[in-house]
């Protein structure tokens, strides 16, 4: 409850700035008239595509290491409107009142287009998403604006078709997962001033303040160095906030005008104009033989990235990469995939990232082919696994250097399939495996800053953004555990781009992997020299001494004060007529990206009757290596399953024929809360990855994953039908239901 966040420590004299939004899909704008809206008192700029150069180089919001995958596709404010939301003008004014009075009396003329809806029709569609000359995609991803691809690929090993036409029993089925919703507490927001020195500061709840600064840079074409991006307590982002989808336009108004101003989106905003995840379409052909062994995997996805192509390219890639390398005994895949253009709001980076959406193709799949087989869906998975040592399938040839898949999935000891409670309710289970990753392999980067106060109390800054992962204290207790100091003696700061070591910024599951490893070495340097300047006092060679987080002494000194120094000593030593810093960077990259794993099962509940389904007990062991932090490791577990539950039972997403969305709001977007699932038990089945710190891999978005196939198997089991496309609301299920009885009569 204290005012730590953005709109809590903004200056009170900002200039509100709000969004005037197109209320079409595809159009041009013809005219925009402002006049009456520039009369109201206390307006103090109103801009429109006529302010922004329309011929000059474009750019993407999405936070990403430069070159982007994502293209450059987006310019700050465009003629070209393309999805029920786009912005048309920028509104600044003294207070709300004046600023919603104006943007109700701007006057705009459109040549409203003929929207692209569809994305199954959007491949090589005469209707252009992008048709201008300035679109650009920097990395040769496959992208193509003149057949509304944002990216395609193809990837494989061995000869699939032929490995399928000898398979024994093949599951060939399509699933269907929607563009859901981040939903975090605290919506997009941002504040910016000028400072004393004439640069644009930027105040805003993001993930990436590294690449925000690039974003804004690139959309205002200034120079970075005139801007500087820093972020106060976030209140969740799930990977909302790695697109920069607020700070553009306060930055804009604050650049132009020299005066501070704030936009805070309201919660329709977040809802019809932000980057929710992919809708993705996907085909999944599984072979195997008549013992359960998986030989063959074919898979082809087809992903909506909207209007733009914020990590369109990227979040793609996972559905196949983080599914298809648990089989570790396939003997060929093929993954082909194409990413479309449409008239929707864009697509962005969730929590699993394309991995969620994949898994739940694949895992389904494999629940049919246990099904059809009549064997156990836990003992089919033991038979396929991919292992500690094994070269993972379709993971880039990395080699499984740490796991306990195998381990995690034992325990579940309730694996009846359904049984009737009375009442018209059923009971029943299902189950589901998956991985992830830990940072994005040779490209993210973490990075720490050390310093040795007077005291001897330490500062730690980093670049890395705390959105209620607790980060901050975790990056701590790896500094403390290398310092042999509590955490209370470790403040940390972050992050800032004028005073933070470089960080791509917390995404990918990469912040306790890499920027972890990065504080560990940091720690470990800083020992040497503390140890270097404590043998100087001490007039004796560095290696004689040794330092137990209070002191340096020499050894063999025991009790003898003669012999050592204390940390307070040498930090105030420091401070004069002294050349050894007490201050270290470390960088730390990763030509690895150890996947952490996970096992869910769910027992749910049916009401044959309405068509209710309630998670009962969900039970989840999770490989994340060593937990450095088990309680907040255990929270980001549980907090994830229930998103997981939310995508598969009440979360929807529809829009009309105009493109206009539906569920603009918390009353029609129905995520559950706590009191809507029943016991959630995680357990923690521990590997040890040598490339993490003290043995630690991801946890933040594997936990999302199994929650999808468990319990859309488990649904199966209570009703006999399968359902291929997510949310399962009650209707469908009431209604398969009768169509079962009816057939069955």
């Amino acid at each position: 409850g204290q005012p730590v966040y953005v709109d809590d420590i903004a200056p009170k004299d900002c200039l509100i700035v709000k969004l005037l939004r197109s209320p079409y899909a595809n159009a041009m704008v013809t005219s925009v008239n402002k006049a009456a809206a520039m009369k109201v008192d206390g307006i103090e700029a109103i801009y429109t595509w006529e302010d922004i150069p329309q011929d000059g180089r474009r750019y993407t919001q999405a936070g990403q290491t430069y070159p982007e995958p994502s293209p450059y596709d987006r310019l700050l404010i465009d003629r070209h409107v393309r999805f029920v939301g786009d912005v048309v003008a920028i509104v600044a004014g003294r207070d709300e009142k004046c600023v919603d009075k104006a943007l109700k009396l701007i006057k705009v003329q459109y040549e409203v287009l003929e929207p692209l809806l569809d994305f199954r029709k959007a491949k090589d569609n005469p209707i252009l998403v992008h048709p201008e000359e300035n679109w650009e995609s920097l990395v040769p991803v496959g992208a193509d604006n003149r057949r509304n691809l944002c990216a395609h690929d193809e990837t494989g090993s061995g000869d699939v078709e032929e490995v399928l036409k000898n398979s024994e029993i093949v599951i060939d089925r399509v699933y269907h997962t929607k563009a859901c919703q981040q939903t975090m507490m605290e919506t997009f927001r941002t504040f910016c001033t000028i400072d004393t020195y004439g640069r644009l500061n930027v105040v805003s709840s993001t993930q990436i303040v590294f690449h925000c600064r690039r974003i804004i840079s690139n959309a205002l074409h200034i120079p970075k160095t005139m801007i500087r991006v820093s972020k106060p307590r976030i209140g969740g982002g799930f990977g909302a906030k790695q697109t920069s989808v607020s700070e553009v336009y306060p930055a804009y108004v604050t650049w132009m005008t020299k005066k501070p101003s704030k936009i805070i989106f309201s919660r329709e905003e977040s809802m019809i104009a932000s980057t929710p995840r992919h809708e993705m379409e996907i085909h999944v052909r599984v072979g195997a033989d008549k013992n359960g062994i998986v030989n063959g995997i074919d898979m082809y996805t087809l992903s909506n990235t909207g209007a733009y192509g914020e990590h369109g390219p990227t979040t793609v890639g996972l559905s196949g990469h983080k599914s298809i390398p648990l089989y570790g005994k396939a003997k060929a895949f093929r993954f082909v995939s194409d990413v479309v253009y449409t008239n929707h709001m864009s697509a962005g980076a969730y929590r699993g990232y394309g991995a969620t959406q994949g898994l739940f193709a694949v895992e389904s799949a494999v629940n049919e082919l246990a099904a059809k087989l009549h064997m156990d869906p836990f003992e089919i998975r033991e038979k396929n696994i991919v292992r500690e040592g094994d070269v993972m399938p379709a993971y880039y040839g990395q080699v499984n250097t740490s796991c306990a898949l195998d381990r995690c999935l034992t325990g579940w000891e309730e694996k009846y399939p359904v049984r009737d409670m009375g009442n018209g309710k059923v009971r029943a289970v299902g189950m589901g495996m998956a991985m992830q990753g830990s940072g994005i392999t040779s490209v993210d980067v973490g990075s720490a800053t050390i310093k040795v106060n007077d005291d001897g109390f330490y500062t730690l800054s980093i670049g890395a953004a705390d959105m209620g992962t607790g980060c901050d204290t975790i990056l701590a207790q790896i500094a403390a555990e290398v310092l042999e100091c509590s955490v209370e003696e470790i403040i940390v700061l972050g992050a800032d781009t004028d005073s933070s070591p470089y960080d791509s910024g917390s995404y990918a599951s990469s912040t306790t992997y890499v920027t972890g490893k990065a504080v560990e070495q940091c720690a470990l340097k800083i020992r040497e020299q503390i140890c270097k300047l404590g043998a100087g006092l001490l007039k004796c060679p560095e290696n004689e001494v040794v330092f137990d987080g209070k002191s340096v002494r020499r050894e063999g000194a025991g009790q003898d004060f003669a012999g050592q120094v204390s940390l307070t000593d040498i930090a105030t030593a420091s401070m004069c007529g002294n050349e050894i810093a007490l201050e270290a960077t470390v960088t730390n990259s990763s030509p690895l990206s150890p996947p952490p794993f996970m096992v869910g099962a769910a027992e749910v509940e049916v009401d044959l009757e309405t068509g209710e389904a309630k998670v009962i007990n969900y039970a989840a062991a999770v490989d994340c290596g060593t937990p450095v932090n088990p309680n907040l490791a255990r929270v980001q577990a549980e907090g994830g399953i229930l998103q997981g539950i939310g995508m598969t039972l009440t979360e929807n997403i529809t829009y009309n024929a105009q493109g206009k969305l539906a569920e603009n709001s918390l009353m029609q977007y129905k995520i559950p809360t706590r009191v809507d699932i029943g016991h959630i038990c995680v357990e923690f089945e521990s590997s040890y990855e040598d490339a993490g710190p003290f043995g630690a891999k991801s946890i933040g978005e594997v936990v999302i994953n199994t929650p999808l196939p468990a319990v859309s198997d488990a649904i199966f089991n209570a009703t006999g039908t399968r359902f291929y496309e997510l949310p399962i609301t009650p209707e469908k299920i009431a209604m398969a239901v009768a169509e079962r009885e009816k057939e069955q009569a």
